[in-house]
């Protein structure tokens, strides 16, 4: 009886629905003579008296169809080969995948065998009617041959004209005239939130287009080789193949060209990054007329003072900002000029610097052989230096990779010149570790050889076998130095200590150690 009442009710409620269903236009009911599509019974939507509900928002495009076909003729396939040398070893490395993954070669091949080529492939679009086409520098950095596939299917070689591999930024040439071009928009800044238009060669797809919005703007990537870029996010779809092809707005103006995508499976995952326009345009500029890009050079490693733990161990006022002198280069421009580590740079040539990202965009944009001003935080007092610029020189990253990591643990010294300090024991650095890590006659420190388990040392991060070369930038080179710096930080009243390290694979990198919890 409880099911058969409770039937009742479900059915009371599903005609008084139906009822005020039909009273609202939303259902067609079948009739004795509904014969049309719409009146037979068939769910009809309806966007109500002016159709609102399906009209898009205010400035938003109906279809993005039309700026498709007017800019699309602009966008090219670019296809490159390649040469992949052989390794001695037997493994034929392919190019994009892990080390490791390779195809073996056959055992006598390793030498007689030629070097074998790979095929890789990008976008680009022309901009210029003469056959200029903008890339990025990855897609045809090693390419030995360029070829470019034209929208109505023609195939053309192209020829390297320019690169910059600090932009990730290159332009290429086929020869021809007449060509469909778009252009950069710089004056109109894309804002958050604005749509856009990703088009390219996905996979070696071919004319393919995606749409979204503008994520981000001056966003950073993590561990990028292109430290002169703030790139705009867009959550248009890009993916293996849409490097190097353009970002239009709604207008059809490129705002940037497709670089990098994050993404932990190779795919797209909605977070793209495009070169904005103002920093592209003036550099495809350049390569386009034959011009080397040179940057302003000062030789210096540096870092970021922009929390109130790194101010309160330095000492500095509570509201300086800047970017601070890690380490200088013997005979670069900042050494020769008097820069000392330690030194904090808070403003170039009048234009304030906040971080090490504004201080190394600030000197790059620097005509080499011109003057900067550089205004100085230096032992509690603000004064200004003239460095004159030098050239950053093409390898500059090569000069800064990464050690070999040390095979084995790191000898200890003897515990007689052992010291705990900070809840570290700290000691001399035997020959064998000197030499594991590669330092030279100058370069010295003191090494960690044990820590003490839940202290703030190893809270922070400090661990067995790494070096402490400097102590709030002053250079330690023994344990007895190393704990007069810690104690005249502690005199002064600081409520910590920077640590300035190196981990056994090499990296560099800082420690801030409380003096309060450690005691």
């Amino acid at each position: 009886m409880l099911k058969r009442k409770e039937f009742i009710l479900g059915a009371a409620v599903g005609l008084t629905f139906a009822a005020a269903a039909t009273a609202g236009g939303v259902i067609d009911w079948p009739t004795a003579n509904a014969q049309v599509a719409g009146v037979s019974g068939r769910i009809a939507p309806t966007a109500g008296a002016s159709a609102l509900a399906f009209a898009p928002p205010q400035g938003a495009p109906l279809s993005f169809a039309d700026i498709f076909d007017q800019v699309s003729p602009a966008v090219v396939q670019i296809t490159v080969e390649t040469t992949v040398e052989r390794p001695r070893g037997g493994r034929l490395q392919i190019p994009g995948f892990p080390p490791g993954f390779g195809f073996q070669i056959p055992e006598g091949e390793e030498e007689e065998a030629e070097p074998r080529t790979s095929t890789g492939a990008g976008s680009g679009f022309f901009i210029s009617a003469s056959g200029f086409i903008v890339t990025n520098n990855h897609v045809v950095e090693n390419a030995t041959e360029i070829s470019v596939t034209l929208a109505d299917g023609r195939e053309l070689e192209a020829r390297l004209v320019g690169r910059d591999k600090d932009t990730d930024l290159a332009v290429i040439k086929v020869e021809g005239g007449d060509f469909p071009f778009v252009a950069f928009e710089e004056a109109a800044q894309p804002r958050v939130g604005d749509w856009v238009i990703a088009v390219g060669n996905p996979f070696g797809l071919g004319g393919t287009a995606t749409a979204g919005i503008v994520s981000a703007t001056a966003r950073e990537i993590p561990a990028n080789d292109n430290p002169y870029t703030d790139f705009l996010q867009i959550d248009a779809a890009i993916n293996t193949g849409n490097s190097g092809g353009p970002t239009f707005d709604i207008y059809g103006r490129v705002i940037g060209v497709n670089s990098a995508i994050f993404s932990p499976s190779g795919g797209s995952v909605g977070i793209g990054f495009a070169i904005p326009a103002s920093i592209a345009k003036p550099i495809t500029d350049q390569l386009m007329s034959g011009e080397t890009i040179q940057r302003g050079y000062l030789g210096a490693q540096i870092g970021t003072v922009n929390t109130d733990e790194m101010r309160g161990s330095l000492g500095l006022p509570d509201d300086l900002e800047g970017a601070s002198i890690e380490g200088l280069t013997p005979g670069a421009p900042g050494a020769e000029a008097g820069l000392r580590e330690g030194d904090v740079v808070t403003a170039i040539n009048g234009n304030p610097i906040d971080s090490s990202t504004a201080l190394t965009r600030a000197v790059g944009a620097t005509k080499p052989g011109q003057t900067m001003r550089l205004d100085i935080y230096r032992n509690g007092r603000r004064q200004t230096i003239n460095v004159r610029a030098g050239t950053r020189p093409a390898d500059i990253s090569a000069t800064a990779a990464e050690m070999e990591a040390p095979s084995g643990a790191p000898a200890k010294p003897d515990a007689s010149s052992s010291e705990t300090i900070l809840g570290m024991t700290v000691g001399p650095v035997p020959a064998a570790v000197r030499q594991r890590y590669g330092l030279t006659g100058d370069q010295s420190g003191v090494l960690i050889t044990a820590v003490e388990a839940r202290s703030p040392a190893a809270r922070e991060g400090a661990a067995v076998g790494v070096l402490i070369e400097r102590v709030n930038y002053d250079r330690v080179a023994t344990v007895a130095e190393f704990k007069a710096a810690v104690e005249a930080a502690r005199a002064a009243g600081r409520p910590s200590v920077l640590l300035a390290v190196r981990a056994p694979t090499g990296q560099q990198g800082r420690i801030i150690v409380p003096f309060a919890a450690a005691e």
